[in-house]
């Protein structure tokens, strides 16, 4: 088995697991908070059903990015991931919005809402268990096959466990107080987490989609790399975008201008290699030559003054 093929198997079974998991959470959370009558609980089990949704997602993204590049995708399709990622955020988005319009429903409403039953506090303990297993899951075989995707949705999983906490807080503060307007009140706080939390995805998903990167370190790797090739002068114009869990070059290096093109070719190789070596996750790397002292306008791209 290939490392493309290895990668794609270990998302689609980080995948399988997050939707026969959620399934069963979100199955029991929605019953338990329709019978047990909190609206907290009953918004925790609504939030992990768009989980299944974003399960099902990013199995059909795994398939579609692990295909190789074609005339009108010569990249590849990596970038599937990037817009999974992108789409999950907004799934859960919408889900937090729902729950938020709920729950300020639910206490400002002029129905006196009823007391929940114990069963409501049962079926959270088991959400929390198992987004705890969840969470790790994604986090695991993410970082495994480098998929931003499913660290998106480990993320997104870690923030349910935080929303199953505070709908457990929000429960036992309801039934010591018999206040059950709290449970509302819980639930929109929950709502608002899963905004927050969505927005972070969707800002980490539209910095990759606009071939930016937050990760300052990986230039400086980068240039430590060429330094290592001591006739490859002045790299500038240096550009990484990602695809999927692998990264694109292009960058320019000045060489004597006496030099042979296929020294300087050679030199080019060289570069490209020290790179390789030193950032292992390259799709491909594009080196420019330009003759020493070369001087022209260049818009684009960082040189090693950026990195300090």
């Amino acid at each position: 088995m290939n490392a493309a093929s290895e990668r794609t198997t270990t998302i689609q079974k980080a995948s399988w697991i997050a939707l026969c998991g959620n399934t069963i959470l979100a199955a029991a959370k929605i019953i338990v908070g329709m019978i047990s009558g909190s609206l907290s609980v009953l918004s925790d089990g609504l939030d992990s059903a768009t989980d299944v949704l974003i399960a099902a997602l990013t199995l059909f993204a795994a398939k579609i990015s692990s295909k190789p590049g074609d005339p009108e995708h010569p990249y590849g399709h990596g970038r599937a991931e990037t817009v999974s990622t992108a789409l999950i955020s907004l799934v859960i988005f919408f889900a937090g919005g729902q729950i938020f319009i709920s729950a300020l429903k639910g206490i400002f409403g002029s129905r006196a809402p009823a007391l929940p039953s114990a069963l409501a506090l049962w079926v959270t303990l088991l959400s929390i268990g198992g987004k705890l297993f969840l969470a790790w899951s994604q986090f695991h075989f993410g970082k495994k096959s480098g998929s931003s995707m499913l660290i998106a949705n480990g993320k997104n999983m870690r923030g349910d466990v935080v929303t199953s906490a505070a709908v457990l807080l929000g429960l036992i503060l309801t039934f010591l107080t018999g206040v059950p307007v709290l449970d509302k009140i819980f639930a929109a706080l929950v709502s608002l987490w899963i905004l927050r939390n969505a927005v972070g995805i969707f800002l980490e998903a539209n910095t990759e989609l606009m071939d930016g990167t937050k990760d300052r370190g990986i230039y400086e790797e980068l240039f430590s790399a060429i330094a290592k090739i001591p006739e490859a002068g002045n790299p500038h114009r240096v550009r990484l975008r990602r695809l999927g869990s692998f990264y694109v070059v292009d960058l320019d290096i000045e060489v004597e201008p006496e030099m042979s093109v296929r020294r300087s070719h050679l030199i080019a190789v060289s570069v490209e290699k020290a790179i390789k070596v030193s950032l292992p996750d390259i799709y491909d790397v594009i080196v420019h030559v330009e003759p020493k002292g070369n001087i022209e306008e260049e818009k684009f791209g960082l040189s090693s003054k950026h990195t300090d």
